[in-house]
């Protein structure tokens, strides 16, 4: 039998990776910065699969390649160095990717709630969306800044969910920081078929070759 859907109907989106392409951007922000302070450059397809974590793991794991030990403190400075070289031009070669901002505007005329769950600090998440044209398709917004624990903690993702008004949503992602926040926040997760392969085991039918099949 079929169930009826009880509710408004109610998407959250990761960003980077799922809904933009910002590796470019990322990879050359934290290669400026550690070249800076005398490390070495890494390649950007590494960094590609390091994403989704945060910033501060980002450079972590980033040190951790290059086997320099570093203290709490020096990883938080440098991390802090890099979003600051990052937030001066952060869409200077990022992309949307294909067909998602149309995609995101039929379902949000066709009356879905759309909310956006990212490990990206808050304020860059909102000049990232401004710039890119994309802020004013979503309901609630909340970066790793903005709530006490960021993903994969489900706290983050259920935060995004109470901002929008609704009780449960379907959560759209691209690495298995996702797969795991929407296991662990016991919400449906939706993998973008655009993710890079090894990442999730997300089986096929649960892919999104366009985000307008989440309507069907």
């Amino acid at each position: 039998m079929i169930q009826k859907r009880s509710g408004p109907r109610a998407v959250v989106f990761d960003l980077d990776g799922t809904l933009i392409d910002s590796a470019p951007d990322i990879a050359n922000a934290v290669n400026r910065t550690f070249v800076a302070h005398g490390l070495e450059p890494t390649d950007e397809a590494v960094i590609t699969g390091l994403i989704g974590n945060g910033a501060h793991r980002l450079v972590a794991d980033l040190l951790w390649r290059q086997r320099i030990p570093a203290a709490p403190s020096d990883i938080d400075a440098l991390t802090d160095a890099y979003l600051e070289s990052y937030a001066e031009n952060p869409v200077a070669r990022t992309t949307i990717f294909p067909h998602v901002a149309e995609d995101l505007a039929v379902l949000r005329a066709t009356g879905w709630r759309l909310g956006l769950c990212t490990n990206k600090p808050q304020a860059l998440t909102l000049a990232v969306l401004v710039a890119l044209g994309l802020d004013h398709l979503f309901d609630a917004v909340r970066g790793a800044d903005a709530v006490p624990a960021r993903k994969p903690d489900p706290g983050h993702l259920r935060a995004v969910i109470e901002a929008m008004g609704v009780t449960t949503a379907i959560y759209v992602g691209d690495t298995e920081v996702d797969e795991a926040t929407a296991q662990a926040a016991d919400v449906p997760f939706r993998a973008v078929g655009w993710a890079a392969p090894g990442r999730l085991s997300t089986p096929e039918a649960r892919r999104l070759t366009r985000l307008s099949d989440l309507a069907a």
